[in-house]
Order: C-alpha cells, then sequence, then structure tokens
C-alpha cells in the first residue's frame, strides 16, 4: 500500500498524520520550513528564558470539548486568559470593546443599560445588511468608536480599506455591556505549558509517521495515495490563474530588564504609528513569568504578502470572489489531493477550527477508504 503525504507540519497536516498513523497508514509529512508547528512554532529564547511565539501570539480558545480534550491529549494546557489593551491617542482601553472602554472612551459612567441605548443612538442602523468590515462595524458600534479602534488598525492590518474587506472579519470581536474583558467568549482558554511545538512534535510521535523537514513538495518523486495539501491553495497550481492575496507580519525585537509594558497585548490602533501592536511574550505565561527578571517584546507591522515571504493570513477581498471561486473549483476536481487548513482553503480559520477539520478530514478519509 502507498503511503500518505501530508504537507505542511502545522496543526492540520499533524493531527491528520496522526489520525491516519492510528488507523494503521503509513504517513510522511514534510514542512519547507526547519521545524515543525508551522506558524504556531515557539521556542525557548536563550537570552531571556521566555517562551517566545515566534510567528506572533497563538492563544488557545474553543468551545469545541473534542478539540479541548485532543490537545490536552498530546500537552498540558494551563489558564490563560487573554486580557488585550489599546493605546489611542496616548491613551490606554481595554479590548474587546467593553462596558469600561465606553465610560473611558465617552467620558461617562453609564449603566449597562444606558451604554447598550447610548451605543444603539450612535450605530447605523440605517445599514440593514452590511457588506463591508466598514459597514459592519458602523452599524455595530457607530462612527466614533470606529474610527478610534478599528480603522486604522484594521487598515494596517489588512493593507486595504476597511471597506473593501469582509464583515466577517468583525463578526470575530465581541461587544460587551459588562465590564469582562476577556477577549474569547469561549469556556476552555489556555496556552501550552511547553509550547505548541511540544504538543505537535508529542502528535507526530507515532511509528507509523516520518517527519522531512526542508523538505519541498514539488521535489518529492514519490507516488502517494493520497495528499493532504496545506500550503497556499494558488500555489500548488503555480499561481497560473493570478495569485490570491496574503498578509505577512515582520516583527521588531526589544529586549528589556524586568516588565517591558505590563501586559501581553498592547494594539495601537493610531493610523500615523507604522506598527499594529506590541506583544510582551513572557505574559503568555503567567506560571513562569514571575521568575523572569528579563523579557522581550516584538512590534509587530503588516504589509502585503510578496514572492518569498511567509504566508500568515489570507486577506479575501471582496473583489477576489471570481478568483477564489476558479482555484476552489480546480481544488475540487484535483483527485488525489484534499487541500486543508488555512492556506489550503484560504479561509481565516482559529488554532481549535483547525483541528476540528483537520479530524473531520481524516474520518471522512478513513469511512471513504472503509467502503
Amino acid at each position: 500500500m502507498k503511503r500518505i503525504c501530508a504537507v505542511g507540519a502545522g496543526f492540520s497536516g499533524a493531527v491528520i498524520a496522526r489520525e491516519l498513523a492510528e488507523a494503521g497508514f503509513r504517513v510522511l509529512i514534510i514542512d519547507e520550513r526547519d521545524h515543525i508547528a508551522g506558524n504556531c512554532h515557539t521556542y525557548r529564547d536563550s537570552e531571556t528564558g521566555v517562551m517566545v511565539h515566534a510567528y506572533g501570539p497563538h492563544i488557545f480558545h474553543t468551545a469545541d470539548e473534542r478539540v479541548w480534550a485532543y490537545v490536552n491529549r498530546f500537552g498540558t494546557m494551563m489558564p490563560y486568559v487573554n486580557r488585550v489593551k489599546a493605546n489611542v491617542r496616548g491613551r490606554v482601553y481595554s479590548l474587546p470593546v467593553n462596558l469600561h472602554t465606553i465610560n473611558q472612551f465617552f467620558d461617562s459612567a453609564f449603566s449597562p443599560r444606558e451604554a447598550e441605548a447610548f451605543i444603539r443612538s450612535k450605530a447605523r442602523l440605517d445599514i440593514e445588511e452590511p457588506r463591508s468590515f466598514e459597514e459592519q462595524a458602523l452599524r455595530f458600534v457607530g462612527e466614533d468608536i470606529y474610527l478610534a479602534f478599528f480603522a486604522g488598525y484594521t487598515k494596517k492590518q489588512w493593507g486595504v480599506e476597511p471597506s473593501k474587506l469582509p464583515a466577517s472579519i468583525l463578526k470575530r470581536l465581541p461587544l460587551r455591556f459588562s465590564y469582562d474583558d476577556n477577549y474569547f467568549n469561549h469556556p476552555y482558554q489556555g496556552m501550552p505549558r511547553d509550547g505548541y511545538t511540544e504538543v505537535v512534535r508529542n502528535i507526530l510521535d507515532h511509528h507509523n509517521i516520518e517527519l522531512r523537514l526542508r523538505c519541498e513538495y514539488g521535489d518529492l518523486d514519490e507516488q502517494f495515495q493520497h495528499v493532504f495539501y496545506s500550503g497556499p491553495l494558488d500555489r500548488y497550481f503555480g499561481y497560473d490563474l493570478g495569485r490570491l492575496g496574503y498578509r505577512t507580519l515582520d516583527f521588531e525585537g526589544v529586549r528589556a530588564e524586568g516588565d517591558f509594558q505590563g501586559a501581553a497585548v498592547i494594539n495601537y490602533p493610531d493610523p500615523d504609528i507604522p506598527f499594529t501592536r506590541i506583544s510582551e511574550h513572557k505574559h503568555f505565561a503567567p506560571w513562569e513569568s514571575a521568575q523572569l527578571d528579563k523579557t522581550i517584546a516584538f512590534r509587530e507591522y503588516s504589509r502585503l504578502c510578496g514572492e518569498g515571504d511567509i504566508p500568515y493570513y489570507p486577506i479575501r477581498l471582496l473583489n477576489e470572489e471570481r478568483l477564489l471561486k476558479q482555484y476552489e473549483e480546480r481544488a475540487a476536481a484535483e483527485a488525489g489531493v484534499t487541500f486543508v487548513g488555512r492556506l489550503g482553503t484560504y479561509q481565516y480559520l482559529d488554532m481549535d477550527v483547525t483541528i476540528a477539520r483537520a479530524l473531520k478530514v481524516a474520518e471522512e478519509y478513513l469511512a471513504k477508504t472503509r467502503q
């Protein structure tokens, strides 16, 4: 029986490889980089002792009990609540927008009911079916909060006007009329004690799995029973229909004694500040941060992904729909290949959704082979 190939050693490829390996299939998993875990890769900084998220912060959160049990099977998840701040015109606010944010921003002392009525009076309720990010924000929170917290940050993060982005991006962000500043609503939230790379390493620790790093799919001369491809969708087809838009990130490191900013993440929405946020990574591990006398933080700059850059997330511009549909049709017709993950499906997927979909893809493949 021919082997299975999983292209990409992030969560998508690793989970599929493990599920098929446990079912008796021999799996080759490859990655063009020199490490596993994809953009979730973590490492221990030698100078500070801080566990660093190499490609920016990744916070695990989910409402899926099965996914939560799965990651806990392969790593120890420690409690962690993401509490984000925003520096707007030299003042610091809590995110997501909550009652504290509203009262700070409008110099008020609204009750929950008063705040809800006030925001409703600001909201553009005449926009009945928002299509763009901008329309969704204006209907959601009104112009004042939109311009302060979302407009500039979004343009820097995505590189285009918010009016050209789909409304679905903003639907991921909550608005609360309480003082709850937990960035996520999910019941299960945490961080892997030993980093994400260790979790993925444990997933790949099976005798039926062979891992090959610094290996590109095009370099393989082996024939496979099936390929699970988690690389960029348009890249698989040689970009012959044109390039889909991706964003990439650049990081500027800052090392310091003690504490740098007192929080894990502070956003900088002001349009005249070139970076989008600063992340101080020792705060992602509060169970060990007090023992560290040095720190490392990163200013994060977002830009269009070019040739040779690492794609982080798809832009999904409204005017890209036709090109994306053409690639999706070709992918569906590609015999012996299943496209998975954030890049392979050209969708913005959180880690829990990525794992859930990988489990489902593996189950469907196993069911098909048993028929």
